[in-house]
């Protein structure tokens, strides 16, 4: 297990305690650092993310946003009143059993703040963990529906899979009467994704078929010809993989994308030249790329995070040191902290956030885009804002 602990300050900022945020408030948490609690004491926070694994990647992203969150939540001082912050950060590797285990160390060592879960396997491990110990867990790109309303000691600083397929549904306007088609690999990735579609433009109204392919396929010309001949107005694509750029390029080759409207997530930049000469012909759900919003916050993390390109999961991170700032604010009793966060809006990199108090889901901006260039020089720009409560997941009901 590999732990690497930071210590950052914070200022008091006295002369706006008085006007402290209620619970419903809009505005940045760096609009108040009056953490109260234990006099001068630390606050220990533990991160539990991928430092290393699959996930990775996504992990680097989630940690950099974080700690451009933590500057600019209290004006880059490391304090929430006369309390510094101690950030322990510690590698799941994308292992629940590591995760899970980290987390009860720290929460033995006193820690009442637990955040990261790069993976939705983690996330789903470590929420009932902080339920049984009465430690707020803050949840982060794992993008699972199940972790909203999992319990009430858990909130998530990402988006989840649901507000994913609804912007993927803004693509086709009114879904009444629409012919959707899933194409997605043989497997639990390719059942969730249909299922989701099924559930969200399904029961907007659209007849929702798939095609499968088995995560083993490196030949993809049958899988076109099938959808080619049920003729859908939208192509919904779910594949991941290192057969991804084979199977572009022959839905390219085959007249799938000049045939229907093909949509499928952005992922990260560097895997943009997956797309190869495709990528300029698909249409984008995205959770977030650099030029997305040019929000005070997203100009923050930029100026902040190495080489100063926001990439998906910077956004994340940095939501997640708000979300911290404002629950240290409450001082030490986690109820408190969870009653503070709870109907909480604040400005983010992304625009406007939302903790909606019903679930804890996350109301957030989605964005529909375009890539433009060539797989190796694609850029993204935006061609839609979707606002958080046009993307909002059905109200759920909190399960502990």
């Amino acid at each position: 297990m590999t732990v690497r602990t930071t210590r950052r300050v914070f200022l008091s900022a006295a002369t706006m305690m008085a006007a402290a945020l209620a619970a419903t408030a809009c505005g940045s948490p760096q609009d108040t650092a009056s953490g109260g609690g234990d006099g001068a004491a630390p606050v220990k926070v533990g991160l539990v993310y991928s430092q290393s694994g699959a996930l990775a990647s996504y992990g680097k992203q989630y940690i950099e946003g974080f700690r451009a969150g933590l500057d600019f939540a209290t004006k880059g001082t490391g304090k929430v009143g006369d309390r510094a912050i101690e950030v322990t950060e510690v590698d799941d590797a994308g292992d629940p059993a590591k995760a899970v285990s980290a987390a009860k160390d720290l929460i033995g060592k006193g820690t009442k703040i637990i955040a990261g879960s790069t993976s939705s396997g983690v996330a789903l491990q470590v929420a009932p963990i902080a339920a049984q110990n009465k430690v707020l867990f803050i949840s982060g790109p794992a993008a699972t529906d199940a972790v909203t309303g999992a319990n009430r000691y858990t909130f998530r600083s990402g988006r989840q899979s649901y507000q994913d397929v609804v912007t993927a549904k803004s693509f086709i306007g009114d879904p009444t009467g629409k012919k959707v088609v899933v194409f997605a690999q043989d497997g639990a990735f390719g059942d969730a994704n249909e299922a989701a579609v099924k559930a969200v433009i399904g029961g907007a109204g659209a007849t929702v078929s798939s095609v499968r392919a088995p995560a083993s396929a490196t030949e993809f010309t049958p899988f076109a010809s099938q959808i080619k001949s049920a003729k859908p107005d939208l192509l919904f694509v779910a594949w991941a993989g290192t057969t991804a750029p084979a199977m572009w390029q022959t839905l390219d080759q085959q007249g799938v994308l000049s045939s229907t409207t093909v949509v499928t997530g952005l992922d990260i930049r560097a895997s943009w030249p997956t797309f190869g000469a495709a990528g300029a012909k698909i249409s984008f759900l995205s959770h977030w790329f650099d030029g997305a919003a040019d929000t005070e916050a997203a100009k923050a993390a930029k100026a902040k995070v190495p080489g100063g390109t926001l990439d998906l999961f910077h956004p994340d991170g940095f939501a997640a040191a708000q979300m911290v700032v404002r629950a240290v604010e409450q001082g030490d009793d986690v109820d408190k902290m969870i009653k503070g966060l709870e109907g909480w809006s604040f400005d983010g990199v992304k625009g406007t956030m939302t903790i909606r108090a019903e679930d804890h889901a996350l109301l957030q901006p989605m964005f529909q885009a375009k890539l433009t260039g060539s797989g190796s020089t694609y850029t993204a720009t935006a061609q839609k804002s979707l606002t958080g409560d046009e993307t909002a997941p059905p109200v759920g009901q909190m399960k502990g």
